[in-house]
């Protein structure tokens, strides 16, 4: 097996340490020094224009030394929206580059519309009351099209369900009209306060879980009090909402470290939930990827458990950098949002939002939203919990007397299932909400791992009627998987090292295809698989 692992990967600040850095930055810098000069050299493969203008985001080292390094566009200081792009070189040659704009040409600098005219636009469209005042900035948008001036209108407020709802519009500066729309909350389904403890020592605590049974938590103590704070995975905390929608909440402290009573009785239970899925998404990220932490910085996150009455949903937010769960409705219908997929889900956006950074609308969105149930599976199989065993099932635990899994979020080997979600690819499947759109990589994703075999356990050829025919798109019931590990490998380095913020299905395709080649080899099972389990989803 050819394995290149990414020994390297590098966060780029914007401004580089001084004298004091170590080797890491050292060698950060080299790294970006070396694509910057290529830029300058080969700037007909990046469509440089001789106004643009650009900041290195990441970077990572293959272990045969193929360099990569992700870098953000702006053009006379306006960013280029679906302008970014990565380098990939080797020994100082340029190798490739993902990109998603086509023309190094730029729009007119004439506007029509002035930002304050887009918001009144853009306000016409946001469907809540704002909560502050919205802004407006100049942006070249140029998601898969030919790059026009518009104007980036932001909107804050919260939805009739109590989600937060970042909107972001891009309003053309020449007509007026709204072109694209998305979210910047990112949540499991459709429709930081500190402790004041200023050095607070690891300890290892239990949690008595809802969903998860009894569980080890790494927390803090400080002084005679214990705290959800996890020290040896970046301070990342959990904090106590207590049904308010607004700040942080506060962290969860105990006078013992025994966290919850397996009950919903108990304010703590469902916190020990959310800690620990947080915690071993963090570990799985690392054990498996190399990645330290969301941003691979090894900065924990907060978690926000308890958020607002009976809301039944769980987001990811990169205003805070947290992952908020609802209570559901307590179990009348459905449970507080902790299920370990679902704690998966969330911070996977967080990760998602610091590699491709995959927008949140047309068919990215759906990747973006994708990414997040590939990866919430992939941590509820690396769990191995008895208690929670592992499907492709999306949420299945958060739903009372569920046996038969005919409840769940998604169903990634049938996104149909849900009534919403296609099995296949056609043209106008970025029309739909991300969450639906999502249901053909997902399908993809069970294909490559597991092949044209319907699933077994929980009424698979029963209330579901499954058979191989129904799992493809193509009649190609002879597919077979190549395993978890290799697809997990694939998707991740797809993501960090391929995808840009506007890939769609097509790219895609090409993305996962490079990351297969540069894993296993060109001609591999492995590579073969990736290709047959796009077409079987109508991805050719």
């Amino acid at each position: 097996m050819k394995f290149q692992a990414s020994l390297l990967c590098l966060a780029i600040a914007s401004v580089i340490a001084p004298a004091t850095a170590d080797a890491a930055t050292s060698a950060k810098s080299a790294v970006v020094a070396r694509a910057n000069a290529l830029i300058g050299n080969q700037a007909a493969a990046m469509r440089k224009n001789p106004l643009d203008a650009f900041v290195a985001s990441d970077a990572s080292v293959d272990a045969n030394g193929t360099e990569h390094v992700r870098y953000q566009r702006s053009w006379r200081g306006m960013p280029v929206i679906g302008g970014d792009f990565v380098v990939h070189s080797r020994s100082g040659k340029l190798a490739g580059v993902s990109q998603t704009l086509a023309t190094a040409a730029r729009p007119s600098l004439a506007a029509r519309v002035n930002g304050d005219q887009a918001i009144v636009e853009a306000g016409a469209a946001f469907p809540v009351r704002f909560t502050q005042a919205p802004t407006s900035r100049k942006v070249v948008y140029a998601r898969n099209v030919a790059p026009v001036l518009a104007h980036e209108v932001v909107f804050h407020g919260f939805k009739a369900d109590q989600t937060p709802t970042e909107m972001h519009y891009i309003v053309d500066a020449s007509s007026g009209k709204i072109i694209d729309q998305w979210d910047g909350i990112h949540t499991a389904r459709p429709g930081a306060g500190g402790s004041g403890c200023t050095s607070p020592a690891a300890a290892t605590g239990t949690g008595k879980t809802l969903m998860a049974g009894d569980v080890v938590l790494d927390t803090s103590k400080c002084g005679t009090s214990y705290q959800m704070v996890d020290v040896s995975r970046g301070g990342g905390a959990t904090h106590n909402m207590a049904m308010k929608t607004s700040g942080m909440g506060t962290v969860f402290t105990g006078s013992t470290n025994v966290w919850g009573n397996n009950l919903l009785s108990n304010s703590q239970t469902v916190a020990a939930d959310a800690h620990y899925g947080v915690a071993t998404t963090w570990d799985y990220f690392k054990n498996v990827h190399g990645r330290n932490g969301i941003a691979n910085d090894g900065k924990g996150a907060v978690s926000r458990v308890h958020y607002g009455r009976n809301y039944q949903n769980a987001f990811w937010s990169d205003s805070c950098f947290c992952m908020t769960f609802g209570d559901g409705d307590n179990g009348a219908s459905i449970y507080p949002l902790v299920a370990i997929d679902v704690a998966g889900h969330e911070m996977s956006h967080g990760v998602t939002s610091r590699s491709a950074n995959l927008v949140y609308s047309k068919e990215s969105g759906g990747l973006n939203e994708a990414t997040s149930d590939i990866f919430g599976t992939m941590v509820e199989y690396y769990a191995n919990n008895s208690s929670d065993p592992a499907d492709y099932v999306v949420g299945e635990e958060l739903f009372p007397n569920n046996a038969s899994m005919r409840n769940a979020i998604r169903w990634m080997f049938k996104p149909s299932l849900d009534g919403a979600s296609p099995d296949c690819y056609s043209s106008t499947l970025g029309n739909l909400d991300v969450h639906y759109s999502s249901g053909v990589a997902n399908h993809f994703y069970y294909l490559l791992a597991e092949g044209a075999v319907v699933p077994s356990g929980f009424g698979a050829g029963t209330w579901a009627n499954l058979t191989p025919a129904s799992l493809v798109c193509n009649g190609n019931t002879s597919l077979a998987g190549i395993g978890r590990d290799a697809a997990g490998k694939i998707w991740y380095r797809a993501l960090t090292v391929y995808m840009t913020s506007s890939t769609n299905y097509a790219a895609a395709r090409t993305a996962s295809i490079n990351a297969s080649t540069d894993l296993f080899g060109a001609t591999s099972a492995q590579t073969n698989a990736v290709k047959a389990a796009w077409s079987a989803v109508s991805v050719n």
